[in-house]
């Protein structure tokens, strides 16, 4: 390393006694310090020796000397300090270089006060970093910017976006740097609808003083609506961009990927893949590509994408690794996903935390539970998300007294306060399991607001159980928290339609109509030949599907006459019988089943991806297929994994 040129040996300065002397020659030593007759002299001398003790990282004895140091430092010589405190993580030295420089009047240098609020933040000291700037007159934009990265990184995004406010009015002019700290300042805080306000006009900023080509600047920008769910936003602002780098293009595939746009998300990954020559695609875009191929369940390209990943040499990166076993478990090859994770020389509480969902999403409650006891055996810390996991796990199989059990573990045996999600969680599981009054009751004893997580989970399990009273109640607190989400009016609407109370169903639907809302359309996802297609539900039959509703009708009078009955409970309109079987007919999983039926081969299995809970006669019509057509069918709804084959559904018909 190029730091060892520059660090001196120890400097020995010996006097010798003149011959006639009768004393014995004595020797003076002194270590890393010149002897000289000049204050100048011994300044030159110890900046170099300190600033080459802080680079080999040896701060105690470069302290040591500034101690004894009669003159000011140097600046570059403070600057070595300072990095050297960051890096070594002693607050009480970086205190003591602070006071230092406070005592030789080197604190109102503007360079110095960036480093000195760089340091605090580096070691999360953020009043510190405060006291710095407030105390710092001459403020250049390093100052503004320094203060600005430390406050963001401790999650003061608030007062960041003030601060910037506060800048503009004084006429300091932003750079780069600026601009990529306070969009990241926008999401650093609870993301609302004033702080993409603060967003859209810092985007409005940066155009007109010409920064919409830096390529940095615009990834942030870009990242920023992302994480507020604005991906046509993200889009545009992605499609406008002169120049891209792996980074953007890693952004672009991600807030596809995690805002509901996986078929998006493969498909810009496909461009990246044409389109790039200078920069290939790294973990963090494989990870955003594998959660994709996860949520359509698009096993062959996951397995195409495996395959990339082990070329590339990325398979030793723990959150490559743990996505690939959420991929295998979500596309129903839970076998693999268990392989891949048996073969991981290292992991780290995600990668059991990807275990113990796909098996939960399965069904397998139990499962997961042996799966969260040998985590704690192997000396794994659970963190919240692993007890999500693991409850959702036990809401799928019924499992009521462990999920209880695990529940209380929480806070007595590791430390963790449930949260909303948990206590979703937990009403799910009372919900399902029909012991509605209890999971009122957790709903009513809990210390913090249910919020619409919790009531949603309620309202789902009257329609499950058809509790008109409670879900009454549930939605009620539904449509003052979301008044804009449609599917807890289409759920009310469904348990009014169940106990045949079409006054209300009506009333909802006005409502729905007054609030301009409309229904999430049923849709489905399947791949076939490595491509993947898409099916909408629909109430008319549509003439370009002529050949997939021939043969849904045809499977339905074939199954009727060996004991399927249409469940038509559901259907949102007060008509005749046949006309219900038709609109339940055109269901998008149904579409997706027949087109399955057509297009795979004797013996292939059929998977299908659906975006909403699958219905009761989409149920119990495919458990006839699968017996009658002698087929493996798995189907993923947005709860869990049903796999039906020889007309039996793994889920037990509980979900």
């Amino acid at each position: 390393m190029f730091l060892s040129q520059a660090i001196q040996p120890p400097c020995y300065t010996v006097n010798f006694l003149p011959r006639s002397s009768p004393k014995p020659p004595s020797y003076s030593v002194a270590f890393y310090n010149h002897s000289t007759t000049s204050a100048a002299g011994a300044k030159i001398s110890n900046n170099h020796l300190i600033q080459s003790l802080c680079k080999e990282g040896n701060l105690k004895q470069a302290l040591r000397l500034l101690s004894q140091e009669p003159s000011p430092p140097s600046q570059q010589t403070y600057e070595l300090l300072i990095l050297c405190c960051g890096r070594r993580s002693s607050l009480s030295d970086a205190l003591r270089v602070h006071r230092h420089i406070l005592d030789n009047g080197s604190d109102q240098d503007p360079f110095l006060a960036t480093k000195l609020i760089a340091m605090y933040s580096d070691l999360g000291s953020v009043d510190y970093a405060r006291k710095v700037f407030d105390k710092t007159r001459k403020r250049t934009i390093y100052v503004w910017n320094a203060l600005f990265r430390a406050l963001t990184l401790a999650g003061h995004g608030e007062e960041v976006l003030g601060l910037y406010w506060k800048m503009n009015r004084i006429g300091v002019e932003s750079d780069r740097f600026t601009y990529t700290y306070v969009l990241k300042a926008c999401v650093t805080s609870e993301c609302t609808v004033d702080h993409l306000a603060k967003g859209k006009e810092i985007h409005a900023h940066l155009t007109r003083r010409g920064y919409n080509s830096h390529v940095y600047i615009m990834t942030t920008l870009l990242d920023m609506y992302a994480r507020f769910g604005c991906v046509d936003y993200a889009s545009n602002v992605f499609n406008g961009m002169p120049v891209r780098n792996v980074v953007s293009w890693s952004a672009m595939i991600a807030c596809y990927a995690k805002n509901g746009k996986a078929f998006e998300a493969l498909r810009t990954f496909r461009e990246m893949m044409t389109e790039t020559k200078d920069s290939s695609p790294n973990s963090v875009t494989m990870v955003s590509v594998l959660q994709a191929c996860a949520s359509l369940a698009a096993l062959e390209q996951g397995r195409l994408i495996h395959g990339y990943i082990l070329r590339r040499g990325l398979d030793s990166i723990l959150p490559v690794i743990s996505a690939l076993v959420t991929m295998y478990g979500r596309c129903g090859r839970l076998e693999v996903g268990q392989r891949v994770f048996d073969r991981m020389r290292e992991r780290d509480v995600v990668s059991w935390n990807s275990l113990i969902s796909s098996y939960g999403v399965h069904g397998y409650g139990r499962k997961a539970i042996e799966i969260f006891e040998q985590m704690l055996a192997n000396g794994a810390s659970p963190t919240p998300v692993t007890f999500v996991s693991v409850l959702g796990a036990c809401s799928h199989e019924g499992l009521v007294e462990e999920g209880k059990r695990l529940f209380e573990s929480m806070s007595r045996d590791h430390g963790i306060k449930p949260q909303v999600e948990h206590y979703a969680c937990m009403v799910d599981l009372l919900g399902r399991a029909n012991r509605l009054e209890e999971a009122a009751k957790m709903v009513q004893d809990m210390r913090t607001e249910p919020g619409p997580k919790v009531w949603g989970s309620l309202l789902g399990s009257c329609r499950i159980h058809g509790n008109v009273e409670l879900a009454e109640r549930a939605s009620r607190r539904l449509f003052a928290l979301e008044p804009k989400n449609a599917g807890n009016y289409v759920l009310l609407a469904d348990i009014y339609a169940e106990a045949q109370m079409w006054d209300k169903v009506k009333k909802v639907k006005k409502l729905l109509e007054y609030r301009g809302l409309q229904k999430l359309p049923g849709r489905c996802w399947m791949e076939v030949g490595r491509k993947m297609y898409s099916f909408v539900s629909v109430d008319e039959f549509n003439p370009l599907m002529q050949q997939i509703h021939a043969l849904l009708v045809k499977l339905a009078e074939d199954m009727k006459e060996k004991g399927y009955i249409p469940q038509t409970k559901g259907v949102l309109y007060d008509l005749e019988t046949e006309e219900k079987e038709r609109i339940v007919l055109g269901h998008s999983e149904k579409l997706a089943l027949a087109f399955g039926l057509i297009n795979t081969a004797k013996g292939e299995p059929i998977r299908i991806t659906k975006n909403l809970r699958l219905c009761e006669d989409c149920h119990l019509f495919t458990k006839f297929i699968s017996k009658f057509m002698e087929k493996e069918i798995l189907v993923r709804d947005v709860n869990r994994f049903h796999l039906f084959k020889n007309g039996v559904c793994s889920c037990g018909d509980y979900w």
